[in-house]
Order: C-alpha cells, then sequence, then structure tokens
C-alpha cells in the first residue's frame, strides 16, 4: 500500500472522533474530550462454545484492544487496567493489536507499562494495523515478548490444561499486514478448539467457513468511539470493521466478539462508548 493510500484510509478513520464530537454538542463534547476516555468499563460475557471441554468450564479470557498508547496521557488508564486485572484473575490475557497510533517509539514505552501483567495460561498479542503501519515485525516482536508476553503474528501456540489442549493463533493484520491463515492455523488438530486474534473483525465471514473457528477476538472499530445514547448508533465506520462494530455474533458453531477498546485514533474523544475491558467465560455445551 503506498504512503498517499495509507494517509487516504488515515484521515477516514479520524472521521469516527469527529463526526462525533460535531453532533453532541458542548457540554457533551466535554465529556466526551476530558471525562469519558478515562472512564474504564468492565463488560463480563459467557460464551457457550459447543467444542468447549467440559473440564475447561468455566475458563475466562480478558481481551484487551486497541490500547493506542499515548505516553503521558494514558498511564492512568494502564494503571486502571493493571488494578482490574488483579481482581478480576483471568485465566488467560490477549491482546487483539493496536499498540500505537503513529509513533513507534511510544510502542517501547507501553510495553514497560504492561509488565507485570499475568496470568495463569499467559499473555498472547497478536498486531494491528497501525501495529504493521508504524513498527517493524522484529521490532514488535522484540518489545512485546521482551514483557513476557507471547507475541503471534500468522503463528500458533497450544496451552494444555488438564489434559486437554486448546490451540490459540494470532493473525496478521488484515488491512496492513500480510495475513496468511493457512501459516496460522499449522499445526491445529481435529477436535482442538480454536481461539483466533484477528484485529479486524470483519474476515470472520470467510475464517468461519474456510477454517476451523470457535471463538475469534477482534477490536480495531473501537465499538464506533462516539455513539448515538440509547440507540447505540455509530455514524462513522473503518475499513474491514462495517460489519461486526461491537458485542457478540454467532455464525454456525462459530463466534466472534468485538471488544471496543481503550484507546482512541484521531481526536481522543469517546462519547457513549468507554474504554473497555472484556472478561469471557467460556461455557461447555455439555455442561
Amino acid at each position: 500500500m503506498s504512503s498517499q493510500r495509507k494517509k487516504i484510509d488515515l484521515r477516514r478513520i479520524t472521521r469516527r472522533s469527529t463526526l462525533g464530537v460535531l453532533g453532541i454538542g458542548i457540554p457533551s463534547g466535554i465529556w466526551a474530550a476530558g471525562i469519558e476516555p478515562d472512564q474504564l468499563s468492565l463488560t463480563r460475557k459467557e460464551i457457550i462454545l459447543p467444542r468447549w471441554p467440559k473440564a475447561l468450564d468455566g475458563f475466562t479470557i480478558a481481551q484487551l484492544t486497541d490500547i493506542h498508547y499515548r505516553p503521558g496521557t494514558d498511564d492512568g488508564m494502564i494503571a486502571k487496567l493493571h488494578e482490574a486485572l488483579a481482581k478480576e484473575k483471568p485465566d488467560l490475557i490477549t491482546l487483539t493489536g493496536d499498540f500505537v497510533i503513529d509513533d513507534p517509539s511510544s510502542l517501547p514505552e507501553l510495553c514497560r507499562e504492561l509488565k507485570g501483567i499475568s496470568a495463569p495460561q499467559g499473555v498472547i498479542a497478536s498486531p494491528g494495523n497501525h501495529d504493521r503501519w508504524h513498527c517493524s515485525t522484529s521490532n514488535l516482536r522484540k518489545e512485546i515478548e521482551g514483557t513476557g508476553m507471547t507475541y503471534l503474528q500468522n503463528q500458533a501456540t497450544k496451552l494444555h490444561i488438564k489434559g486437554e489442549n486448546v490451540f490459540i493463533n494470532g493473525l496478521d493484520s488484515i488491512w496492513a499486514g500480510r495475513p496468511a491463515p493457512a501459516r496460522a492455523w499449522k499445526g491445529h488438530k481435529k477436535n482442538e478448539p480454536v481461539i483466533a486474534l484477528v484485529h479486524e473483525p470483519d474476515p470472520f465471514d470467510d475464517l468461519h467457513l474456510a477454517r476451523p473457528l470457535d471463538l475469534q477476538l477482534s477490536g480495531h472499530t473501537h465499538g464506533g468511539q462516539c455513539r448515538v445514547p440509547l440507540i447505540g448508533y455509530a455514524p462513522a465506520k473503518v475499513k474491514f470493521g462495517r460489519k461486526f462494530i461491537y458485542g457478540h455474533f454467532h455464525k454456525g458453531d462459530s463466534q466472534l466478539f468485538v471488544g471496543r477498546g481503550i484507546g482512541t485514533v484521531g481526536l481522543r474523544v469517546r462519547f457513549a462508548c468507554p474504554p473497555e475491558l472484556v472478561i469471557l467465560t467460556l461455557r461447555s455445551a455439555s455442561s
């Protein structure tokens, strides 16, 4: 993709914030710019997976996405994340991309801030489009793995828990990277449940038909970032995030959860769409 094309696409993304501010008025704009971006919310959701092992019923996953770290501005939010994760004690923590906005120097600073988050089954991260636009693959891997996390870019790992195997992979960014599903699913064995970290949600339509997929975790959309209150309408949408903007979706036996994320793109505003830490509890259909 040419640098000119990237600039055009990035300008389209910023409409998500500017359209929202223009439509909500001055008092609401003060809330959107000065208060809501720092109001971490907690979403708890139970998801029943047909192939999830009975022995792992109640397994919990924390999903963080779209941190878009701004040094000196978002440190308080990172502290809130540490506190919430320590309280929730999830079995696994996942980070589904967009650690930076456009400054690669913010990545090592963010990774220093994230050091210390942990879970019994580890912390697993995959890249987003902003990471792939502005950071090299080698730097992403070095900085993220330096925190003790596992970094998956068209790769997979397996969790071995209570005699069961869980296949977890991370796909490269659809928009900015070179996604290779064949590589990401390499080593998967029949009957192993698959949890896929895919930054952009819309590829779910194709992935669930082409590959074994029990649960896809995505972000990218920020839930719209600025939404119309009560009806929840998101006036601005982003490429590869137009079909599935926020929440829980089903396609056959495959499911998708799209998180609102932590940070912002464009103006640092959120309205009726606060930053979110997601705690998913996975349930076995046979329990």
